[in-house]
Parts: C-alpha cells; structure tokens; sequence
C-alpha cells in the first residue's frame, strides 16, 4: 500500500474526524501534528495537547493525558469521579474541542477507556465516545510500548480497548519518508518492522562495527542514564578553558516546575566550555537549527555570554534562552526558560525518540525492551553516519503483537484513504498557499545591534543575573521597593525584574 501524504492527512484532521495519525519513525507525524495545532487554534477551536509520557508532552507544549484527564496512575476510576473532580479540572474537559494523544503506543487499553469514560461523565454526553471530543491519537506502535507495572492491572495496546472500538478513528498512515536518505537503512529498518531480519541484514548493520570513527567529537547512544552521564562528565572535564553555567528559570507551582523538569532535555544547570559538543534541544522558530541538531561551542558572545554554536550546518548561531510550557488546556500552568542545548557526547535511546540525529555511535550491547533498538537505528539519516559499538538479540526485536496491529491498520487506512479520497483536492489547495514563516531575530548583527541599544537604558539587560543582584533583588522587594526602582538600581527592564521575582516569590507575587 502506498501511505497516505501529509497534506491529506492534515485536511482529514481539520475535517473534525478523529484520527490516528501513525507510519514509522521519521514520516513527519509531529510535524503535521503541529501544523493541525497552529490550524485548530486559528480557527477558534480549544486544543487541548496532550502525551504518554512528560517527556512527549514537552516536545508539544502540553501535559500528559493522566493529568489532563484527572486519572493519574489510578487502574480504574474511582466511584463518583464526575462529582469529585476539580472545578478547573473540569471547565477544561468541558472546553475542550480537541484532544491531542501523542506516543499513544505507550498508553494502556483500559487507560484509554478510563479517559472515555471522564469525558462522557464530566461533560454528560454518556452516549457519544469522549463525550463529543474529535481525538486525535498520534504514534508508531513499533516503537516503546506500554509498561506493567508489577502489582498493577495488567494492559494491552490501545487498539484492544473499548474506547477504540467506539471512537472508530480514522487511519492516517504516513509512509513518505523526511528523514533516512539511504535504501540500505531503509531495508534493515523495514525488515525490523516486518519481524524478518535476516542475516544479511545483521551483518550489515555488524559491519558499522568495525569502521574507524571519523575525526571530530560524534554523538553516542546508550540505553542506560549512568552510561550516558558518565561520558559526559568525563568529557567536559577533559576541555581546557573557562566553564560558563548557565542556570535555568521557572515560573508556577513547584509541583508543575517538577512536573516539566523531568520532560525538559535541557538540563537545569547547563555547563559548557569551549569546544563543548552540544545538541540543540528545540525547533528554532527561524529553522536555524532543529531539535537533535549537532555542532561544537566556538565562542561566547561578548555582550550576553550566550554560548555561540557553530552547527554542522555550517551555521553559526549566538543562542539565546527558550521557554518550555506545560499548559493544560489554555491553562499554562509552568514554564522553564533555558539556553536550548545539552551536552552531545552521549544521550539515552528513550531521550532520543522523535529526534535527527546527523551521525552517532550506538551501544545497543544493554538494549533491554522490544523496539529499542529500532528506535535507536531509525534515528540517523544513513548507514554511512552510523557507528555501531555494541548490538544484542533484543535489539533486533520488535514487538509480535505490533506487527499484527499494523497489518490491521494499513488495511483500514487504505479503506479510509479511498473514502476521504475527495478531500484531496482541499488538501492540494492549502499545500500550494503555505502560511509565511515569521521572522525570528537571533545571532544576527540585528540583535547584536537591539541589546546595544537596550543597554543605554538597561546597562544590565540580557546578562545572565549573579547572586549579589539576587539577594539585592529580594531585599529590597522584600522592604517594599517599587518595581520601577528596583529596575533602575539593577539596570534591568522592569519586565525582567517582574519574571525573576515570580521565579523566586511565585507567579501571583507581582502584575
């Protein structure tokens, strides 16, 4: 069969179907996902984004399904949920036009059913599949799968839930393939999908063992944290050169902050050097660089002391903090701004999913999951940057109930693709009449220029702050010191002294 395209896919979603949206790792399911979001939000409609997992949510924007929901890690709802749940809890379930699942294939049958049920109760349409909800479910079930818990209820993919079989989503399955570039990779890729590695498929992936490393600092792979922190460390260390810190800051409760943390990729205290290898964390708004983008320290901006990272792009950029939000609903709930970077010597496989990476050595020696490894070797472009150090049985193994459910599911995306097959020409329409990329400032003579100017007023503006500054700030918040004071003492903009006060004092501290 051949997969359904993107632009089909997307005219299909903003029809107000709900949707599977699914096809291997590097078909583009987040980015048409992301499209849908920005068309959904224009046209009115209350998305509400969700994820499997924190980390999944994070690359988003938005919450896991657990928390929206109002479930948690409870295996059933428990009696009276409708009248129990919070006020907010429930204005949100109740707005909502659109549910956003992503990495579905790590979300439980019955938890699925669970968040069913919350809709149909909280906003009381008992007879109509999440309460009226258009759900639009977003993963590859090839990939992580759901996790028993030991002591726990006992769960299966999504697909055998009662909620699946009610909703009826459409399948779109993306086959066109935005990230491998090479047949051979391609092949082995397959063949782990298809269950049919044979050996000349483990030969030629043993074959990436023996090749000598190329010159410069390369990106290492491993499935273990302590395996991945270790390098890392070890790494920095060994750079000669001044280390620069880089500390992140937050706004919200501290049970969210926590929360985003644990799903942020970049870390709270970034240290780096020059020469430090580094990975951008995050999409720039300009394409400058993309989330797994790769490239080295070279300098640090005289002006800000920003890092400036020369990208294997050839790009050169100075890079200026970014913001992650968790939002529930059109609640933000938290944010962390940080310098969008981590160190790249060595990231874990589960880090890794929904990343591009330009070249890595693998260790899959310790893979210890089904899918692992595929998620792994399906992250490169091609076999040429593809650096093998260690390989065991599991990581050749995907899961067999997985393969049985993609068969199910290209027979009915086929089905859907005929049935939906006049929304093409809608589709075809948008395609040719894309919204224009608005232009951001970043690393350019322009901003250079902008902070130049900022300074004449604000001499401090864009520094990083120190902690003389710190404890004069809460000092004299503390003995009541106007903002507009404060602002002219510190030589900061009085909208930067307002976002540190809410990091140290909490977001209602201040207007």
């Amino acid at each position: 069969m051949k997969g359904m395209n993107q632009a089909l896919a997307l005219e299909i979603m903003l029809s107000g179907e709900s949707v599977l949206l699914t096809g291997p790792a590097g078909a583009g399911k987040t980015f048409v996902l992301n499209q849908f979001i920005r068309l959904a939000k224009a046209e009115g409609k209350h998305v509400s984004v969700t994820a499997t997992t924190g980390l999944a949510a994070t690359h988003l924007g938005g919450t896991t399904i657990h928390a929206w929901a109002g479930i948690g890690i409870a295996d059933e709802l428990p009696h009276g949920f409708a009248e129990h749940v919070s006020k907010g809890r429930r204005d949100i379930i109740e707005k909502t036009d659109v549910l956003i699942i992503d990495e579905i294939s790590m979300l439980h049958d019955f938890r699925l059913d669970m968040v069913d049920t919350a809709c149909r109760l909280v906003r009381k349409k008992p007879d109509v599949p999440f309460g009226g909800i258009q759900v639009i479910m977003s993963g590859d079930f090839f990939q992580l799968p759901p996790i028993n818990r030991d002591g726990g209820r006992a769960g299966r993919f999504v697909v055998y839930g009662d909620a699946w079989r009610e909703l009826d989503p459409v399948i779109c399955y993306l086959e066109e393939q935005h990230r491998q570039d090479d047949e051979k990779l391609l092949d082995i890729l397959n063949a782990l999908r298809a269950g049919d590695v044979r050996r000349h498929h483990a030969e030629r992936l043993l074959e990436r063992a023996d090749v000598p490393l190329p010159e410069g600092d390369l990106t290492e792979l491993h499935t273990t944290n302590i395996d991945v922190d270790r390098l890392n460390d070890t790494k920095l260390n060994d750079l000669g050169g001044d280390e620069l810190t880089y500390q992140q800051s937050t706004t919200g409760s501290a049970n969210y902050v926590e929360s985003l943390q644990r799903s942020v990729l970049a870390p709270a205290e970034l240290r780096l050097k020059e020469g430090a290898l580094v990975m951008a964390v995050k999409n720039a708004a300009d394409r400058k660089y993309a989330n797994g983008s790769l490239g080295v320290v070279v300098d640090f901006d005289v002006l800000t002391n920003y890092p400036v990272v020369e990208f294997r792009n050839g790009r050169t950029v100075t890079m200026l903090p970014e913001t992650w939000e968790q939002r529930d609903g059109d609640k933000k709930r938290a944010s962390i701004t940080q310098v969008p970077l981590r160190l790249a010597w060595a990231i874990t496989v589960h880090k890794s999913q929904g990343m591009t990476l330009d070249a890595a050595r693998i260790d899959l020696g310790k893979a210890f999951v089904e899918g692992m490894g595929y998620v792994a070797l399906s992250r490169v472009k091609n076999l040429e940057n593809l650096y093998l150090a260690g390989l065991n049985r599991m990581a050749l193994r995907v899961s067999e109930d997985a393969q049985g459910i993609n068969e199910r599911l290209l027979g009915q995306a086929a089905a859907d693709a005929k049935r939906l097959a006049h929304l093409q020409a809608a589709a075809e329409k948008r395609a040719l009449s894309p919204e224009p990329v608005k232009k951001m400032v970043g690393g350019s003579t322009g901003w250079q220029e902008k902070i130049a100017k900022m300074r004449e007023t604000h001499p401090k503006a864009y520094m990083p702050w120190d902690a003389s500054d710190d404890d004069a700030l809460k000092l004299d918040f503390q003995n009541g010191v106007p903002v507009s004071d404060i602002s002219k003492k510190l030589g900061r903009h009085e909208g930067s002294i307002k976002m540190r006060l809410q990091k140290h004092f909490g977001e209602d501290v201040v207007a």
